[in-house]
């Protein structure tokens, strides 16, 4: 940990850096991100893939449309982690994770069981309503916490996080990865918690001045192995491992402090000028050759940036024009000019003033 002091405290030491190489940088991280985050989860879009959609909201290729939609609303996603991290003022809150889930899931939809006899509905934005497990490398079945302990579990964990943050007594890096293995042991959602617990870790880092992580899917295994130990010293109770200890998750904590450390070395190294080359996981090579705004493409996105607006103000409805234009990664002149269509189409009204009101969707 001194040594990861000392690295932010140069870091910080450098800030603001240049702002076109912030944006190569905050470019790189999303693409690196989102497909990585997305991927150690079975989402079947490549590297090139998920650089066409993001960066020119295109398309390539023969993948499931609901991978490039859970792409595309994964980094919504992302974005708004980042616009909640740096409101100060906003303690975290349950009501968040769940608008969080509803946005990277983009909506209800249906999974096939692991028999493959029956087709069964997930509802995003609520706590889980059937039992979800693992089934271990050992062949064990390993239970995360049941529907019924779930709510009591959650309402302590943001009790505690909301508690501890101010006392400063955990590194920035500690409160990260305690907090991302408490919520996963306790998974509340039926889909999408693992994303969350690594959304949620970087928004920690994020708050505190930190350069946000990958962990790469390469290291998908070491990532679970690590966690396993975890679980190890915790104990098979989810109980336990909600309240797990720092001491017990040392294996988990050791190796988000290792990304860390090493996003802070790359960073400061690109801001010294010492190395070009913006993306950090050696993904790069592996892509395929879908990189340019003027590729021929043989399938249109199916979300336009109205879509994803009535999406978040759906379930974000005190949501700013500012925090939109982040989500969606567009000028606040795109939003505004969407939101103007969508008011004239009758879709959406706002309801009280632009400072204090919301949005409402009529149905």
């Amino acid at each position: 940990m001194n040594n990861i002091e000392k690295l932010y405290r140069e870091w910080r030491s450098l800030q603001p850096i240049d702002k076109a190489l912030q944006r190569r940088m905050d470019q790189s991280f999303m693409i690196d991100f989102n497909y990585n985050s997305n991927h150690m989860e079975g989402n079947t879009l490549t590297y090139g893939q998920t650089k066409l959609l993001l960066l020119f909201g295109k398309v390539k290729g023969d993948a499931l449309m609901r991978d490039y939609e859970e792409m595309k609303a994964h980094n919504a996603g992302l974005e708004m982690i980042k616009v909640q991290a740096l409101d100060k003022e906003r303690p975290l809150s349950e009501s968040f994770l769940r608008d969080l889930n509803r946005i990277i899931l983009a909506g209800d939809f249906y999974k096939l069981s692991n028999n493959g006899e029956y087709r069964y509905k997930i509802h995003t934005g609520v706590y889980k309503t059937r039992p979800n497990s693992v089934i271990t490398f050992s062949g064990e079945m390993f239970d995360y916490a049941s529907p019924e302990e779930t709510p009591a579990l959650m309402n302590d964990l943001i009790r505690w996080y909301n508690a501890e943050e101010p006392k400063e007594e955990l590194s920035p890096v500690e409160l990260a990865a305690l907090f991302h293995y408490r919520y996963i042991r306790i998974h509340p959602f039926e889909d999408g918690n693992g994303r969350i617990a690594r959304l949620m870790m970087n928004y920690i880092l994020y708050r505190h001045g930190y350069p946000m992580v990958v962990i790469p899917t390469a290291d998908r295994k070491k990532y679970l192995d690590t966690l396993g130990k975890c679980d190890e010293a915790t104990g098979k109770m989810p109980f336990s491992g909600a309240h797990a200890t720092l001491e017990q998750i040392k294996p988990f904590t050791d190796l988000i402090s290792l990304y860390v450390e090493r996003k802070l070395k790359y960073a400061l190294q690109l801001a010294k000028g010492e190395v070009s080359e913006i993306s950090e996981t050696g993904i790069e090579q592996q892509k395929d050759p879908v990189e340019s705004e003027n590729v021929s493409v043989n399938v249109s996105v199916t979300v336009s940036v109205k879509e994803n607006i009535l999406h978040i103000i759906g379930q974000f409805p005190t949501v700013t024009v500012k925090e939109l234009a982040k989500m969606l990664v567009v000028s606040e002149r795109t939003i505004y000019r969407n939101l103007n269509d969508l008011r004239n189409a009758g879709k959406i009204e706002r309801v009280g003033s632009d400072k204090s009101g919301y949005w409402k969707i009529n149905h």
